[in-house]
């Protein structure tokens, strides 16, 4: 089955001093680079955020305007495809086990019902994890095209909030993220890496 992928690498960052959080390295890797490899056989594969260098052959877009939040940077990548997947990974760029998360979800996807438009993991308090999904492409441009302002300043829930998504419990070192130092220094410790101390200083 087609699957492509949107990746979310533009937010600010603020509780990381506004630093580029998904070139922050993690087991030798930035964190975008852990997200283009999980789902490197996706195809469209779009990155919406401002390009950075070293990854010149890939698709980018961005939100109008910047910073418009998750569900505004979903819509700008369907956007951009010319033309849609039967699945879409949608992936935030700051999970250092991103490569553990979409192989929960392929597998996962194997087992859920037809009617099913998506899923998602769950966090360890069973919260979805929107950014960490894989629903079937039609469903979701319906919701993308049918938000107001393009999505601008919505919650990505509402992306959501007609469809229905399975959530897949997953364990907590595949929904961590990296908002702070510290889980920066968790995932560096996880994976292997000096502690981050001459970037906290920054």
């Amino acid at each position: 089955m087609s699957t492509g992928a949107i990746l979310l690498a533009g937010g600010r960052a603020r509780r990381l001093d506004g630093v580029a959080k998904p070139l922050l390295e993690v087991g030798g890797r930035s964190l975008l680079a852990r997200a283009i490899a999980a789902v490197a056989d996706s195809d469209p594969l779009t990155i919406v955020g401002d390009a950075a260098a070293g990854y010149d052959r890939h698709r980018w877009v961005r939100e109008e305007p910047a910073f418009a939040g998750p569900a505004a940077a979903v819509v700008a990548g369907l956007r951009s495809w010319p033309r849609d997947p039967e699945w879409t990974f949608v992936l935030a760029c700051d999970l250092p086990a991103a490569a553990e998360a979409t192989r929960r979800l392929r597998a996962a996807r194997d087992l859920v019902p037809n009617d099913t438009d998506g899923l998602c993991l769950a966090d360890v308090s069973s919260r979805p994890q929107w950014l960490t999904g894989l629903y079937r492409t039609a469903p979701l441009r319906r919701a993308a095209e049918a938000m107001a302002d393009d999505g601008r300043d919505a919650a990505v829930r509402d992306l959501f909030a007609d469809a229905a998504i399975a959530v897949i419990p997953a364990p907590a070192d595949e929904t961590d993220d990296v908002d702070t130092w510290d889980d920066l220094n968790r995932a560096r410790a996880r994976y292997g890496d000096a502690v981050a101390d001459d970037e906290e200083e920054e």
